[in-house]
């Protein structure tokens, strides 16, 4: 076996390994307690509406989509929903409400799972995640957790603090290293980001890294000088790896709802994303982003936050989510 080949294995199962943890028992759980709100906000009220004995009408299809909406599925994805809902029951002859309950919890799922799955491991090591996004979505904390993720999973990992133009950017980052027990590389406040990127693929290479993760500044308000600066960390770290980077994760804020899509959009204009990662799920009733953003960029989302432990960044699994968020909700269950 190839060095590639026993690199991409490693990766590989550092992945599985972590998403095996959240299909387990605990694991879901913990995903299962972290949707609580936006269940309450979505699934609870669908359960509410699609009682037994109702018939389907255009009133409750109505209501069915007031309660996608305030959810943030957003526009495009509750017509999507409800187009392939309504083809279904015409097809299957349905007339009772309750049947919409797994219909609609049927094409969620499908479109999570059309988000896409892209292979983790695409290079030779040391893999290069570059991580982007906006000032206050959680990216320093997020990359801290998958750092510990992957140290967990015995894999020898360095963070680049490349975010030089935030004052508390470098000790955020340095106490999160810490806290994973991996290496970092920076410099003083102000220096070149791309330096920074540079110095710390440099010391992965020497240092035999399996994994470089490198955070970037969130100012997004300048996308011109945003695009010239990650274009710029690319271009010098191709001298010393050609591939790098090979993964951009966006992480969004699942809090801001319909504005994470938003900044979805303006970050997919500037950099390459290859994958999301959607943070602070917990403390929202807005987790139907989750929905809209799959549908509208597929893009994988690859992890999801459902806590403020170290272990609370998840892998994400469609399978899994759909059935923490729809987790003893069925209609028939419900009671006066």
């Amino acid at each position: 076996m190839s060095l590639f080949d026993k690199f991409r294995q490693k990766v590989t199962d550092a992945v599985s390994s972590t998403k095996d943890a959240v299909s387990g028992a605990l694991g879901f759980d913990r995903l299962k307690e972290g949707l609580t709100k936006t269940r309450e906000n979505l699934v609870n009220r669908l359960a509410g509406a699609l009682l037994p004995g109702r018939k389907i009408d255009e009133t409750l299809m109505t209501e069915i989509e007031e309660i996608l909406l305030t959810a943030d599925i957003g526009v495009r994805t509750t017509t999507a929903i409800l187009t392939a809902v309504r083809s279904r029951v015409r097809k299957q002859g349905l007339e009772s409400a309750e049947a919409l309950y797994d219909l609609i919890k049927d094409e969620i799922l499908t479109i999570l799972q059309a988000g896409g799955d892209k292979e983790t491991v695409n290079a030779e090591p040391p893999y290069v995640m570059m991580v982007v996004g906006v000032n206050g979505v959680g990216k320093t904390t997020s990359i801290g957790k998958l750092a510990h993720n992957f140290k967990n999973d015995g894999m020898h990992v360095i963070i680049g603090a490349a975010d030089t133009f935030r004052a508390a950017a470098n000790e955020q980052l340095e106490v999160w290293a810490q806290r994973a027990d991996v290496d970092i590389i920076k410099q003083s406040q102000g220096a070149d980001p791309a330096a920074v990127a540079y110095d710390t693929l440099q010391a992965a290479l020497s240092r035999n890294a399996d994994m470089v993760i490198i955070d970037t500044a969130g100012r997004l308000h300048n996308k011109t000088g945003l695009m010239a600066e990650l274009e710029k960390i690319s271009r010098v770290m191709k001298k010393l790896k050609p591939s790098a980077p090979d993964e951009v994760f966006l992480v969004l804020d699942a809090t801001t709802g319909q504005n994470a899509i938003q900044q979805a959009k303006e970050f997919t204009k500037v950099a390459p994303v290859t994958g999301l990662i959607l943070t602070k799920l917990d403390g929202t009733a807005k987790g139907g982003v989750v929905i809209a953003i799959a549908n509208e960029f597929k893009i994988p989302v690859r992890y999801i936050g459902v806590g403020e432990k170290i272990t609370d960044l998840q892998p994400f699994d469609p399978q899994a989510f759909t059935e923490a968020l729809f987790e003893k909700n069925n209609p028939n269950q419900v009671t006066a």
